[in-house]
Parts: C-alpha cells; structure tokens; sequence
C-alpha cells in the first residue's frame, strides 16, 4: 500500500482510543504501514536504572517513561490546510514531477 502521508504532516485519527484527535506526525515507518503522531496513542514504558560497568555512577535514571506509540495508516486522515477537515490524497504530475493534492479542496501540499 503506498502510503501517502509524510513526516510534518497535519492528520486527524479517525479510529481507536484517540479517535477524533489532531496532530502532527513525527515518524513514518512505511514497510509497517504505521506512524507516529505528536502526542497521541501515549504509552508507558517502565525502564530500570542502568550504570556504566565498573562505575557507580548511574547513566540512566529508572522510573516510567511515556512516549508515542505507532498507529497504523488506516486509523487516520490528513487535514485539508484549507478548511481544517479530513480529507483524502491524490497524486498528479505536471511535467513529470508528482505533487500530492488534497481532494477536498485540490490544494497542493509539496
């Protein structure tokens, strides 16, 4: 599946725990069809305090750690710049060069 939406992206999750929430996304992991977006689908993960060998100093403080977990492509929807809506993507070339395009409005995003 190709996966239109990019890094710095503005997406609206249109399903799960999140859903009706905005955000930007920060990582997009293609071969999974999964991304990361800003401050959404937070989870915990509990770490232990770590030291260097042979040392007493200790190099990372233990304690629980929240962070942005993945959420998969289908579970959101690019906002239209335009009007602040979910919309669909197109791709279109003009020549020769590929440009995304909202379908709500036709607004260019590259």
């Amino acid at each position: 599946m190709a996966n239109r939406i990019r890094t710095g992206d503005e997406v609206i999750v249109i399903s799960g725990k999140d859903r009706g929430k905005t955000g930007k996304v920060i990582r997009v992991e293609p071969k999974r069809d999964r991304l990361f977006v800003e401050g959404l689908n937070i989870i915990k993960r509990h770490t232990r305090a770590t030291q260097a060998p042979g040392s007493d100093a200790v190099t990372s403080a233990g304690g629980v750690i929240e962070k942005e977990g993945p959420i998969h492509v289908s579970n959101v929807m690019l906002i239209d710049p335009k009007d602040n809506k979910p919309t669909r993507l197109g791709v279109t070339r003009e020549n020769g060069v590929r440009s995304r395009v909202t379908r709500r409005s036709g607004t260019k995003l590259d």
